[in-house]
């Protein structure tokens, strides 16, 4: 029997095992995946809008070019997945594990990542306009680039994170932890920092490449 015939738009999928399965290309917009195994499966080109992957395993996932707008990722292990290029506008990836994720050119436009681990993740040139990161932990994070206009980032951990060309203009950084982060060439522009103070312009770095906080 072809498994492929129920993978469909809105099925109910809770709690299927497609590890390692090739899901390219398919359309489960508005599915129910909670708690799926979608370890390392190849998601690329998928259509994911609105669908519920509340509690799922994405492991290792291949979601390059995926559309995800409006999904919920709420408590996802993402760890290590691919969501390069992939369409997230206005989804949920509350307390979602991105650790290592790569998301180089993703849209996030307006998604709730509070509480999300991007600890180590390479967000280069992504753009999170009016993103939700509250308490997110971005350490070790590559953030080259970075779309990040009015991005809620209170009490998010940036510790050594690399923000070299970052645009965080208007974006509120209040109680962040930011020591050690790199910031050449970085818009703070309006931004309002740690210390809950706002800065009308650009910060330059001590040293022209780095400014350091504790």
């Amino acid at each position: 029997m072809d498994s492929r015939k129920f993978l469909v738009p809105g099925a109910d999928l809770s709690g299927i095992n497609l590890s390692d399965s090739d899901l390219s290309g398919l359309d489960l917009s508005r599915a129910i995946l909670e708690k799926a195994n979608l370890s390392m499966a190849n998601l690329t080109n998928a259509i994911l809008a609105n669908a519920n992957l509340s509690n799922a395993n994405l492991l290792g996932a291949n979601l390059f070019d995926a559309n995800l707008q409006g999904a919920n990722l709420s408590n996802a292990n993402l760890q290590g997945a691919n969501l390069s290029k992939a369409n997230l506008q206005g989804a949920t990836l509350a307390n979602a594990d991105l650790s290592r994720a790569r998301m180089s050119h993703t849209i996030l436009r307006e998604t709730n990542l509070g509480g999300a681990n991007l600890t180590g993740a390479d967000a280069s040139s992504a753009n999170l306009l009016r993103a939700n990161l509250s308490g997110a932990n971005l350490s070790n994070s590559l953030l080259w680039h970075t779309h990040l206009r009015y991005a809620d980032l209170t009490g998010a951990d940036l510790t050594k994170a690399n923000l070299t060309g970052a645009d965080l203009e208007c974006a509120n950084l209040q109680d962040a932890k930011m020591w050690g982060y790199v910031s050449h060439g970085t818009n703070f522009r309006y931004t309002i920092m740690p210390d809950g103070k706002m800065h009308f312009n650009p910060i330059p770095a001590p040293d022209g490449t780095t400014h350091r906080e504790n």
